[in-house]
């Protein structure tokens, strides 16, 4: 059977492989929706709060409005999204700012999905709907100046006080921490690795912003400080014991991650591509010479690939067949690839490359912490070395 020759000129450059035909109508339209308000409400506005190091919070809520918040969580006011919808959104909203996604990766899968894998029933009802609603803003209290990779070094310390518990302890490099109304912490504790649902305006319990950030300037880093906090017994997450609590959390953000590094990279691609067809030298575009073209190439492959990647790790997570080390695998190397990518454009742009009037060096600097939390490179590295040999190098 004859088949029609292959013609040229068919490639769209900004959906070379015909991703968008591996999507059905509805997640489409959800991708759609939130592309239409990461131009609206924060492309216009990005570059002055990251030059300023604000996040303006009044987004929560028109968040939640949309069903950003816990999208992929189901009940409770969630909208019980698939996991590659979750993944769309991500993509677009880190096209707009990793600091934007981070927002929106901790209060739905850092804060709200340990109190729905974890939480008592009673737990559920008071939090997850005004969480999701965005009138509740959540943080995720794991890490420690000295227990950032090994977590299960935390000095945090939750202790009995008859029916009480009393939580001591600092955690550092808190997203959304100075503006969190409640805190999802993490201790140590005779019982072993507890969690805890613990209100900010609780006494005892302060936050300081980390300041002086060149990365994720657009968005709140803190430090969490427990000072003799005392909480109910009812404050326990009572699902969970052990560090396999917070790192199914990780996991379910380390997901996010995967999808939205590309979409940081698809910005500074399409910023190249732009630039690369208006800019003239020595008489003509840039785009017209090979080292130009040879750059933006390399930047669309790895686009495409990314995105590829992240869409098969996110069907497996629908079908129920996706593994932690999957997930590491796509956090791992999406996140590479954008920051290669990142690289590169801001090589194309030139000088013009450094300057937030483009979107390339912020989501370069982004990228740097990206590349660290959720698990730094390094420890993706050895997780993946464990699923493949079946021995820990951990230790």
């Amino acid at each position: 059977m004859s088949k029609e020759p292959v013609k040229a000129g068919r490639v769209d450059p900004r959906d070379f492989l015909e991703i968008d035909a591996l999507l059905s109508d509805e997640e489409r339209l959800l991708r759609d929706t939130v592309r239409s308000f990461v131009a609206d409400k924060i492309l216009p506005d990005i570059a002055e709060w990251f030059e300023e190091g604000v996040f303006p919070i009044e987004l929560a809520k028109e968040m939640g409005a949309l069903g950003l918040l816990g999208m992929h969580l189901d009940g409770y006011g969630c909208s019980g999204s698939s996991a590659v919808a979750y993944g769309l959104a991500c993509v677009e909203l880190e096209y707009g700012d990793s600091g934007t996604r981070s927002f929106v990766s901790v209060q739905g899968s850092l804060a709200m999905f340990p109190i729905r894998a974890f939480g008592s029933e009673e737990q559920k009802q008071e939090w997850l709907p005004q969480m999701a609603a965005g009138e509740t803003i959540g943080c995720f209290g794991l890490t420690e100046a000295d227990a950032g990779s090994d977590p299960g070094a935390m000095r945090t310390v939750a202790r009995r006080h008859g029916d009480d518990w009393v939580l001591d302890g600092t955690k550092m490099w808190i997203t959304n921490g100075g503006v969190a109304d409640v805190a999802v912490v993490w201790t140590q504790s005779d019982e072993g690795v507890l969690g805890f649902i613990v209100p900010t305006d609780t006494p005892g319990f302060s936050s300081n912003d980390i300041r002086q950030k060149m990365s994720l300037r657009a968005s709140v880093t803190s430090e969490l400080v427990l000072d003799a906090v005392r909480l109910p017994g009812s404050a326990l997450l009572p699902g969970v014991r052990g560090l396999k609590g917070p790192l199914a959390c990780l996991s379910e953000a380390r997901f996010g991650i995967m999808f939205g590094a590309v979409g940081a990279a698809r910005a500074c691609f399409e910023a190249a591509l732009d630039h690369a067809a208006g800019r003239k030298m020595f008489g003509k575009p840039i785009g017209s010479f090979q080292l130009i073209q040879r750059q933006l190439v390399e930047m669309a492959i790895g686009v495409n690939r990314g995105m590829l990647l992240a869409m098969h790790i996110g069907r497996m997570k629908d079908s129920g067949s996706v593994d932690a080390a999957h997930i590491s695998m796509g956090k791992l190397d999406n996140v590479r690839m954008a920051l290669d990518v990142a690289r590169t454009a801001r090589s194309v742009l030139g000088a013009s490359g450094i300057t937030l009037e483009y979107p390339v060096i912020r989501h370069m600097n982004n990228l740097e912490s990206v590349y660290t939390y959720e698990g730094t490179h390094e420890i993706h590295t050895l997780i993946l070395g464990q699923a493949l040999t079946g021995i820990s190098a951990f230790e």
